[in-house]
């Protein structure tokens, strides 16, 4: 499982666990470490979708303890998230490599190069996007958009 996080101007490094993500997992191993002091050192507001991990009891709990604000985000929208966008490009930038890789063991390097060539600007253009994927949900009722 690979994540990471982004925000205008900035991107967490990317992060590799193995096997299954679940509730446990995700707080002790993407929350605490990575997330917390990502989002206090650069005073964020957390934005996720709605995946069991994210919305499990134990890490909502922990996020309200560590004063983590988090943006509510609707149920079956995850073409809205600006994150998901960012895994298109990333997954582009893979498949396009002069070396693609042949196993398993060479794609996590292959994805670290990868994610820190995608240019910042790119990522904030997503960002910047936000407010036109919103009213375009808005104006479908919540359904399919364009985006």
């Amino acid at each position: 499982m690979v994540w990471a996080g982004v925000c205008y101007g900035q991107r967490t490094q990317v992060h590799f666990t193995d096997g299954i993500l679940n509730v446990q997992r995700y707080r002790d191993q993407i929350l605490r470490p990575i997330v917390v002091p990502f989002i206090h050192n650069h005073h964020l507001k957390m934005q996720h979708d709605n995946a069991r991990p994210h919305v499990a009891r134990i890490c909502t709990q922990f996020l309200e303890a560590e004063n983590i604000p988090v943006l509510a985000w609707p149920a079956y929208s995850p073409d809205m998230s600006p994150i998901e966008r960012v895994w298109d490009a990333l997954d582009r930038r893979i498949r396009q490599r002069v070396a693609v890789p042949v196993n398993i063991q060479q794609l996590p390097t292959a994805i670290k190069e990868e994610w820190t060539n995608i240019p910042q600007a790119t990522i904030n253009n997503l960002i910047n996007s936000m407010r036109r994927r919103c009213v375009a949900l808005c104006e479908a009722n919540g359904c399919h958009t364009r985006y």
